[in-house]
């Protein structure tokens, strides 16, 4: 048995996976993960999800150069989310988000309407070319 039969796979062979920031805790981002991302995330020690709208693997940093390097990999209680601890490379401070954020949680809600609390790094035109 491997330890990725562990792992409470939703319907579609996929689990929630969370990337959080190693030394600041930061949660950069959500993402799916499939068997075969895992597995690669495990070998490579960089991050791989799953995209559920274009169907196949996406390696964290393939079109932006901001890959995730991979310190840990975590499982919660019930096996059904997976939590990366990762370091963001690829720009200084680290971008995650396709937005040229740190974080992809760049909006809190504020009365009733959502508000930008932090500040684009790099424009995402300069970044997917």
């Amino acid at each position: 048995m491997s330890w990725l039969d562990d792992i409470k796979w939703d319907a579609q062979g996929l689990v929630p996976a969370i990337a959080q920031e190693k030394g600041t805790g930061d949660v950069l981002m959500f993402a799916w993960m499939n068997r075969e991302a895992l597995e690669l995330t495990h070998q490579l020690g960089r991050a791989v999800y799953f995209s559920r709208s274009r169907q196949k693997l996406w390696h964290k940093g393939e079109a932006s150069g901001h890959v995730q390097q991979v310190h840990a990999i975590r499982v919660d209680c019930d096996a059904d989310v997976i939590l990366l601890e990762v370091t963001q490379l690829g720009h200084e401070p680290g971008i995650a988000c396709h937005t040229g954020r740190h974080s992809c949680f760049y909006r809190t809600l504020s009365g009733e309407t959502w508000a930008s609390v932090a500040p684009v790094l790099k424009d995402p035109e300069t970044i997917y070319k």
